[in-house]
């Protein structure tokens, strides 16, 4: 155990208390599965913008992004810029018509929304997307389990194990019993402690190297690469694509379902604009936040042997044991909100676009709030389980599903809210096209293109295969009146 690690406990311990006294004030929610899945749409603006960065961003960004910028330095910006555009793009192209569409169409996940826009490919659009939904959930999950073993072991000296179950028991507490709305509130907070983390931890840093100046000399003592926003060591291409892998990053803010469910659950439809504002104010400042911890890290750590762990150890290195336990609760709360988001994503997907689309009971829709506590519970622990295989890079298998989700979604989303001529068959192979296209490149293509970012072919495949299949089929299945989203 290092040093100080009561505080760091106490500190833990009274942030636990906290998420599950918050899952317990939810509760009352649960009069209903839109009460349950989506909080009764009943979500303040405030709430929705930090609860859609808490949930986006992850320990990818306080650990994987800060990594990144430790290994290439200010090559990292692209994707701060990315991941700006991908936000503003969501909210600007995506909120606000898919808040109004799912409002009238009372749908309260993406499949049950695509389901009922297209009634005649409704059982395999809904199937496929809970297929796509799960299999890139399991990933991601255990992605975030990852980071929470690392935290631990960094922070307290834990072994992995003891850091996994412990960070996703009290996850699936709060989560199972509080439902949507204690997983929104819960990222509120969180999102604040990470805001926090990113400002002080950099800013802190920064002061005991001496100021910006001595940190840019120290970056190019270390390696003058570190301070160019490209490297041609290896010719123009591949420059390009690290650019335009970086900006892709954003690509998959506009489709995956675990943040279009809080543009689904935002009170009123007018409270869409002052909820982006404030959620793009603060990507930028979560994401340059990381990107200088990364390369504060390389000055004062240059010799780190996992570079996803420059955070932890800044943290516990700069700051009493105190303040080291609140940043310990800000690296685990990028965690549990992702993980939070990601259970009621897969439970929703289970109860309600299968049971409770599928079941023959006459009371399957009323009893999907009990059956969701339930499901969210049984996913939770078998994420624990498929975590403690442990290995992999944060950073890596992140994009892969944040991908995987990202191209088989966004494309489809984007043209059902945009374009009237969208067929169920153009979704269904839009949505078929994306994910595969995804598996596909990383398997057997993205070692021979330098590594491009799988999003860049996944998305643009997706949204050509969405609109070459609508065109060739004929839409049967919605009346030709304009879309909810186009009368909002």
């Amino acid at each position: 155990m290092f040093s100080g690690t009561t505080d760091i406990l106490a500190v833990l311990g009274l942030y636990f208390c906290f998420m599950l006294g918050i899952g317990f004030w939810a509760r009352r929610s649960h009069d209903s599965a839109s009460g349950y899945f989506l909080a009764g749409r009943r979500l303040p603006f405030w709430v929705a913008a930090f609860s859609m960065n808490a949930t986006g961003e992850s320990a990818w960004l306080i650990l994987g992004l800060s990594g990144v910028a430790y290994l290439t330095g200010v090559q990292a910006l692209w994707v701060v810029a990315g991941e700006v555009l991908g936000v503003a793009g969501a909210w600007l192209l995506v909120a606000r018509r898919l808040n109004a569409a799912s409002r009238e169409s009372a749908t309260i996940t993406v499949p049950d929304f695509l389901g009922q826009r297209f009634p005649a490919q409704g059982k395999p659009v809904r199937l496929l997307a809970v297929a796509i939904i799960l299999s890139m959930a399991c990933a991601y999950i255990a992605a975030q389990m990852l980071a929470t073993g690392k935290a631990f072991s960094v922070f307290l000296g834990w072994d992995y194990a003891t850091g996994v179950w412990v960070g996703g028991l009290v996850t699936v507490a709060y989560t199972a019993f509080g439902g949507f709305k204690a997983v929104a509130y819960t990222d509120a907070a969180q999102a604040m402690l990470m805001l926090f983390a990113l400002v002080a931890v950099p800013a802190v840093g920064i002061h005991a190297i001496g100021g910006l100046a001595a940190l840019g000399q120290g970056l190019a003592d270390a390696d003058a690469a570190l301070l160019l926003p490209w490297s041609l060591e290896d010719g123009s291409l591949v420059a390009m694509i690290v650019i335009a892998s970086g900006l892709a990053v954003g690509l998959p803010f506009l489709g995956v379902p675990q943040l279009l469910v809080r543009f689904m659950a935002i009170r009123e439809t007018r409270d869409v604009p002052k909820a982006a504002g404030m959620s793009i104010v603060v990507i930028l400042l979560f994401d340059l936040g990381a990107v200088a911890t990364g390369l504060v890290g390389r000055v004062l750590f240059p010799g780190l042997e996992d570079a996803e762990t420059v955070m932890p150890e800044l943290a516990r290195s700069l700051f009493p044991p105190l303040v080291t336990g609140i940043l310990v609760v800000a690296v685990l709360s990028a965690v549990m909100s992702t993980v939070s988001s990601l259970l009621n994503l897969a439970s929703s997907a289970i109860v309600h676009d299968l049971y409770g689309q599928f079941a023959r009971r006459s009371d399957a829709a009323r009893r999907e709030a009990g059956i969701g506590a339930w499901v969210t519970l049984a996913i939770g622990i078998a994420g624990c389980l498929i975590a403690l295989r442990g290995g992999g890079v944060i950073f890596s298998l992140v994009l892969f599903a944040w991908s995987g989700l990202g191209a088989a979604f966004g494309p489809v989303v984007l043209c059902v809210l945009h374009w009237r001529g969208t067929t169920g068959p153009g979704v269904i192979a839009g949505m078929v096209t994306g994910f595969g296209t995804t598996v596909l490149w990383v398997l057997l293509f993205k070692e021979a293109s330098h590594g491009l970012y799988e999003m860049v072919p996944a998305f643009i495949a997706s949204l050509a295969m969405t609109i070459v299949v609508s065109r060739l089929t004929t839409r049967v299945d919605s009346s030709p009146e304009a879309l909810p989203s186009e009368r909002a």
